[in-house]
């Protein structure tokens, strides 16, 4: 008798709570974008006949599910907070270094990926003899400092990577600008990455920026030609994001103000807007603080610069690029007129024909190490 009644117990108590779970999801306001996570959550699933015998419904319903469980943000704050506390140094594949770093595992791509992006580009580089190309491939934080990971955290070699793709372009005119050349000199001067984020500094990407210039003949700004200022001190990047570390000190993002100064216009082709500004202050109250350079990521864009003829170096240039390029891009907006930005994670056309079409003979490929093989829309748009 007992035995029944504990069971009836245990079994009402188990639908009392699935009820009560229900109840909460239904009435919880739900968001369509996780700041704490940086990412876009799962729409409630579309029920047809397609969706569920293709197992897509479950799939989107779990996902669902998971992404709006009550008082989520609560729990993962919880679940990190607790594992912070026994040692663990690793969450959602981030790792916390020493000094209060964190950093993504790198594993190196194969050998035939690798060689497949490069085959890619030198076909392209031939097929455009016309076009003037520069390749520039940034190491990421884990591959200029792999020593401040924490003991038995796998990584592969970023410096032979970048050794290896740069040989691997060799032999159809591409300038590879490996990123370790620039940054080894600066290391230990100032931080060159944000200890919370995959991306470089701002004083990173004005590195980058002088050695590009350099490997156009152009003379280069110096930081006395900056006026440099903290826009926020409050960064928690994408690392953060991921891995959830208690206690962590914020990033501070620095603004490079030239000391003279041009009218520009930045137009996002794909919403039509233009803006007067490379800059977008509103994000500096969001999770995503990067997003203050450039507004983001847009598919297409182009940034016009009113410089005066004894300033201006060149009259186009294309940057095909990820999220590194930026917060570099203000500083070639120094150099050149027109700068037309291409992102090929969501541009749809041909990189050849826009650079045609647009009368364009300058383009930088610029790219992080960590990504750029995962990239697959880079590949599809070089045809």
């Amino acid at each position: 008798m007992r035995g029944r009644t504990y069971n009836r117990l245990l079994a009402c108590g188990f639908a009392g709570m699935l009820l009560g779970v229900s109840v909460l999801l239904a009435v919880t306001p739900k968001s369509s974008f996780s700041e704490l996570e940086n990412r876009y959550l799962q729409a409630f699933p579309r029920l047809d006949w397609e969706s569920v015998s293709s197992k897509k419904f479950a799939d989107e319903t779990e996902a669902y599910l998971s992404d709006h469980f009550p008082w989520r943000n609560g729990w993962i704050g919880l679940k990190s907070r607790l594992e912070t506390l026994r040692g663990q140094r690793e969450n959602n594949g981030v790792y916390l270094g020493s000094g209060g770093w964190l950093f993504e595992a790198y594993r190196k791509p194969q050998s035939d990926v690798m060689q497949a992006y490069a085959d890619k580009l030198k076909t392209f580089a031939g097929h455009h003899p016309d076009l003037d190309i520069s390749f520039m491939l940034s190491p990421n934080s884990v591959g200029m400092d792999p020593d401040r990971l924490p003991a038995g955290a796998p990584h592969d070699s970023q410096r032979e990577v970048n050794k290896e793709f740069g040989r691997l372009l060799q032999g159809r005119g591409i300038h590879f600008l490996n990123g370790f050349s620039f940054l080894d000199a600066a290391a230990g001067s100032k931080q060159l990455f944000y200890r919370t984020d995959h991306h470089w500094t701002t004083y990173g990407a004005f590195l980058a920026y002088r050695a590009y210039a350099r490997s156009m003949n152009w003379t280069p700004l110096t930081e006395q030609d900056f006026t440099v200022r903290p826009v926020s001190s409050s960064f928690l990047g994408s690392y953060q994001t991921r891995g959830q570390f208690a206690g962590l000190k914020p990033d501070e993002i620095d603004l490079y103000v030239p000391k003279v100064s041009y009218p520009l216009t930045m137009t996002i082709l794909d919403t039509g807007q233009t803006k007067n500004s490379l800059y977008d202050g509103s994000y500096l109250a969001q999770k995503d603080q990067y997003s203050y350079f450039l507004g983001g990521v847009h598919a297409l864009s182009v940034i016009r610069t009113e410089l005066p003829p004894a300033r201006a170096d060149l009259d186009k240039l294309l940057v095909v690029k990820d999220s590194y390029a930026h917060s570099a891009i203000p500083f070639l907006a120094l150099h050149a007129r027109e700068i037309h930005v291409i992102d090929p994670r969501y541009y749809n056309g041909s990189i050849g024909d826009y650079a045609a079409a647009n009368g364009i003979e300058q383009i930088l490929f610029l790219f992080n190490t960590g990504s750029l093989f995962e990239t697959s829309g880079l590949l599809n748009h070089l045809n």
